[in-house]
């Protein structure tokens, strides 16, 4: 409404400064058209007059034609108002000759008609023509009226001149014009005078508004609002800036008592409690302290401070004042609490005997453990009691020694050493406050007195140690140089023996190669002798002799074989050859290969799993492997037992698992097993143990391929071991290169 007020007054303003202009204007268009109506009217009334004065004028010269005509006693026996306003009668004779004039002082001859103008009605119909408007020689105009007379008269004429005709006419509208003129004048001072104090008005207002703009403005950035309460009514007013700490929109102008109850705190007391607490008492200000919702549901802490104040002695009372939000210091109050509470928890929870002093050296607060050390009663702990009262009531101490821990004297701080009367010792650290008081803080260092004692009686026993030391260290250094002597001589037999273990590696698989030449030749001729292929030895036992010669030949051409290719192995000289190669190809010819020697030994060979997978691998390789781990487990097995080969397809790997239903190896044979030229207790059923070299070569040539090996085995229940190959090549995959002198491989095929 405020705000809609100086726009409406505006308005208000103009349209009284136009209302009058047009009542003015109006005003003045009716005097103008009643002016030309009274002209009308006027020369109206004249005609009708005129013609009176005519014939009445007329009837008194025909009454006087009996006697003499005397002009002067005509003109006397006339009444005054005839000749008023420059009217004038002009009397003709027969001719129409002008033989008298009145007022005689009129000096007018000639002919009539020269005077009414040739051609006039009125000459011609005389009272019939009745007054009429006519043009004078002189260029005037004027009322005439005519009669005729009885001779030796003509004819009579009235003359009324058109100035004489308006005289009264412009009498009365100069009058009335005066009148007009005062009314406009009158108005337009009244318009002057409210524009005046419009303007006036308005400049009030916009100062009024400025300040109010001002004083909301200095409420809002102290965060405080005005209200008012009306008491009788029950009725509140609030400011703008008492909606806005509250985060409302303005909205109506007054608020009712249980608006605002409905927003004040439960806990609080409401406005009803307030009205009856100041009923009942003669007290004509407040200051209440409670809390009310915002607009987002928050609590807000105000604090309302109010007079009660009155208009006037018979008027109703209002109850007004200001509301400032101390919601920040309320927050501020209870952290500053919790911060004193939680100051003197820390306090009392320090390992230190804790004491605050004022500038006045009086006691401010302490923690038990001050109480404690000094035996202080309850009564000399209360705040305010001088220093030398406090100590006074305590145990005294003993020792002070001052311990100098470079503090500037003028700092006001110092530390020092004391002694209870029960033997415990105090570190007591004194610093200045900044309001001229002092902190002590006391340290018990009863435990750290004992230790310095054990430190001293230590070092004492320390530099006796080294003395000692310093005696053993000649010693050592003696020992040291044998050291050193004897780790060169450890440098120097390694490497000899690094030498010797590559000597030997070389001499084996050169060993190995020359013995292979005679014992094939040894194998094949006992091959021939034994088929007697070119005739008969004469005795059986000779048959029998060569193939125990071709079988131990055999053997120890296995044996030497194992020993060049571990070898080869462990000189680096082994080089894959990769392919494709299908799993159920090598499996096959694997089983195949020993199903003879199986059946023999009355040992069953099966294969379970799936097979149809491609790998990339060494073919002679992979087939020697498993051929190796077929031929131990139908060597191990018993008769009757079986062996199975399974295989089984994971991620991208495949994993075959050769197992048997064999005697088993016991957990410390199994850890000996796959190491080169181990072997177990079990021996062979022609008495020999082999290489040793079987499983370590398998093992090795699955590493070469990127896979694993693994044996597990349970005694009197047989053995399994699982082959892990990689379905792709590893992407560094092994190659060794032959490293011995052209020819070598050559001779080992």
């Amino acid at each position: 409404m405020s705000r809609r007020t100086p726009r409406l007054n505006g308005w208000a303003r103009h349209g009284v400064s136009i209302g009058i202009a047009l009542f003015v204007v109006i005003i003045m268009i009716a005097a103008a058209m009643h002016t030309l109506d009274a002209r009308d009217q006027a020369i109206e009334d004249a005609r009708s007059e005129l013609d009176l004065i005519a014939a009445s004028v007329a009837s008194e010269i025909d009454d006087a034609r009996s006697t003499p005509f005397d002009p002067a006693a005509l003109e006397r026996a006339m009444p005054e108002r005839v000749l008023r306003h420059e009217r004038y009668i002009l009397v003709s004779d027969a001719n129409g000759q002008i033989i008298a004039t009145f007022p005689r002082a009129r000096d007018v001859k000639g002919p009539l008609v020269n005077q009414l103008g040739a051609g006039q009605p009125l000459l011609i119909f005389a009272e019939k023509a009745g007054a009429l408007r006519i043009s004078l020689d002189d260029g005037g105009e004027a009322l005439a009226a005519v009669r005729n007379l009885h001779e030796p008269f003509g004819q009579v004429a009235v003359l009324h001149p058109m100035h004489g005709v308006l005289t009264d006419w412009r009498a009365t509208i100069l009058y009335a014009n005066v009148l007009l003129f005062i009314t406009a004048v009158i108005l337009a001072l009244a318009a002057m005078g409210y524009a005046w104090q419009s303007a006036t008005t308005l400049k009030s207002q916009a100062a009024y508004e400025s300040l109010r703009e001002r004083m909301n403005t200095a409420l809002s950035r102290g965060r405080c609002g005005l209200w008012d309460w009306d008491l009788a009514r029950g009725r509140i007013y609030w400011s703008a800036s008492m909606y806005e700490l509250l985060g409302m929109e303005t909205g109506q102008e007054y608020l009712s008592c249980g608006d605002v109850n409905r927003l004040i705190h439960p806990q609080d007391d409401d406005l009803t409690a307030i009205a009856e607490s100041l009923a009942a008492s003669d007290t004509v200000n407040i200051d209440h302290t409670f809390r009310i919702r915002n607009r987002k549901g928050e609590w807000v802490w105000m604090r309302a401070r109010g007079e009660i104040v009155r208009d006037g002695w018979n008027q109703p009372a209002h109850l007004v004042g200001i509301a400032v939000d101390i919601t920040d210091q309320k927050t501020l109050a209870e952290r500053s609490a919790t911060a004193d509470m939680r100051l003197r928890d820390a306090i009392e929870t320090v390992s230190e005997a804790f004491v605050l002093w004022d500038a006045d050296n009086q006691l401010v607060m302490c923690n038990s453990k001050f109480q404690r050390l000094h035996n202080l009663p309850a009564e000399a702990v209360s705040p305010g009691l001088p220093y030398h009262e406090v100590m006074s009531l305590g145990t005294p101490l003993l020792v002070r020694a001052q311990v100098p821990l470079g503090e500037r004297p003028q700092a006001g701080a110092r530390t020092y050493e004391a002694r209870l009367a029960d033997g415990r010792w105090l570190q007591i650290n004194e610093r200045r406050t900044k309001d001229g008081g002092y902190v002590s803080v006391g340290t018990d260092i009863t435990t750290l007195k004992r230790h310095e004692e054990q430190l001293l009686d230590s070092e004492r026993r320390l530099m006796a140690t080294v003395a000692d030391l310093r005696r053993s260290r000649q010693t050592l250094e003696v020992q040291a140089g044998q050291l050193s002597d004897l780790a060169e001589r450890y440098l120097e037999q390694k490497a000899e023996a690094e030498s010797a273990n590559r000597a030997k590696s070389e001499f084996l698989a050169n060993m190995s190669h020359e013995l292979r030449t005679p014992l094939n030749a040894i194998i094949g001729f006992s091959e021939m002798m034994e088929h007697e292929t070119f005739g008969a030895l004469g005795n059986e036992r000779y048959v029998d002799y060569c193939g125990h010669i071709r079988r131990s030949g055999e053997g120890l051409l296995s044996v030497i074989s194992d020993v060049l290719d571990m070898s080869r192995i462990e000189a680096g000289r082994l080089r894959l050859e990769r392919e494709t190669i299908e799993v159920e190809e090598i499996i096959t010819t694997c089983i195949d290969d020993l199903r003879t020697a199986a059946k023999a030994k009355g040992v069953i060979l099966t294969t379970s799993g799936t097979h149809n997978q491609a790998i990339s691998g060494d073919r002679e390789q992979l087939q020697k492997v498993l051929a190796s781990l077929l031929r131990n487990a139908v060597k191990f097995t018993p008769e009757g037992g079986a062996v199975n080969v399974r295989t089984r397809i994971m991620n991208d790997a495949v994993k075959i698992y050769v197992e048997d239903t064999g005697a088993g190896i016991s957990p410390e044979a199994l850890a000996r097993v796959g190491k080169p030229f181990e072997q177990i207790d079990t021996p062979l059923e022609d008495g020999m143990r082999g290489s040793g070299l079987g499983l370590a070569i398998a093992r090795s040539l699955v590493e070469l391929h990127g896979g694993t090996l693994r044996i597990r085995s349970v005694v009197g229940a047989g053995t399994s071991v699982r082959v892990l190959l990689p379905i792709a090549a590893p992407a560094a995959a092994l190659s060794f290169q032959a490293a011995t002198q052209p020819g070598m491989d050559e001779r080992a095929a």
